[in-house]
């Protein structure tokens, strides 16, 4: 997970939780990694993935603008990203859930 940091555009990241066993056993069947490699490809993938839609849209306006890209030019390219990225789910209270399953 990403978290903004202490100066202007640092990004740091947050722990990650362990990944999911079954992905990465099935990794270690599919291809030639050992169990800690496919481990740490797992968690590089899911962190790549655990950006929130906002927080990808301000990095990538500061990574476009600093390539000089107009803002026309930037937010297109944004646009023609974001259908490509997987966000994190929201959190949901134990009610939400609840209301999601029962209505």
């Amino acid at each position: 997970m990403l978290l903004k940091g202490s100066g202007p555009g640092m990004i740091t990241r947050m722990p990650r939780p362990e990944p999911p066993a079954e992905l990465v056993e099935y990794l270690v069947r599919s291809c030639p990694l050992t169990p800690p490699e496919a481990a740490r490809v797992v968690a590089d993938v899911l962190g790549y993935f655990s950006e929130a839609a906002p927080d990808f849209v301000r990095r990538r306006h500061r990574e476009l603008k600093e390539r000089g890209l107009t803002n026309d030019q930037v937010f297109a390219r944004i646009s023609a990203e974001m259908p490509q990225r997987r966000y994190m789910p929201p959190e949901l209270s134990l009610r939400q859930l609840r209301r999601i399953v029962y209505g």
